[in-house]
Formats: C-alpha cells, structure tokens, sequence
C-alpha cells in the first residue's frame, strides 16, 4: 500500500492523499508537479526514477488506510533557497 506523503519534498507545499498534483517515483518519493517539472523534469533527484502521477485512494478506503502523516523534505540542490529543505531520502 503507498504511503501517501502529504508534502512535496521539495518545497514542502501541502498534498492531500486525493491531490492530483502529487507525483511519485518507484520509492514513493513525492514531489508537487511545479517542482517535478521545473526543478527536475520529472526525474526523481534521490533515486533517478521517473516520477509519474500518485494514484487516488478511494475515499471509503483512505477512512480505514489514511495517508501518512510525516513530512519529509530533502538535501536537493534544485531546493536551494526553500528553507524547508532539509534532509528525506
């Protein structure tokens, strides 16, 4: 089951379980769309991977399996100037 992270690792913007601007990579990495595209042309920057669009939970299922509630952010150099940033991966 995904972990649903609910920030973007980068800029730490909030995103919801049902946001349809999370995207994710393979390790469930998450980034919103403005940082996947703009800082890394929707490569993840810790693994390499592709990030693609998180899939939706279903609302009846995210009541008995919500989504996580740690936040995480990373070292990115892209990130440089957000000051959120700090250690994920």
């Amino acid at each position: 089951m995904l972990t649903l992270k609910p920030n973007c690792e980068c800029c730490d913007r909030d995103l919801p379980p049902a946001s349809a601007e999370a995207l994710i990579c393979s390790f469930e990495c998450t980034f919103c769309t403005g940082c996947a595209d703009q800082r890394f042309c929707r490569v993840c920057p810790n693994c390499g991977g592709d990030l693609v669009p998180r899939p939706s939970r279903p609302p009846e299922l995210l009541r008995r399996h919500p989504g996580s509630g740690t936040r995480v952010t990373g070292d990115h150099e892209a990130c440089a100037g957000n000051p959120q940033s700090g250690s994920g991966f």
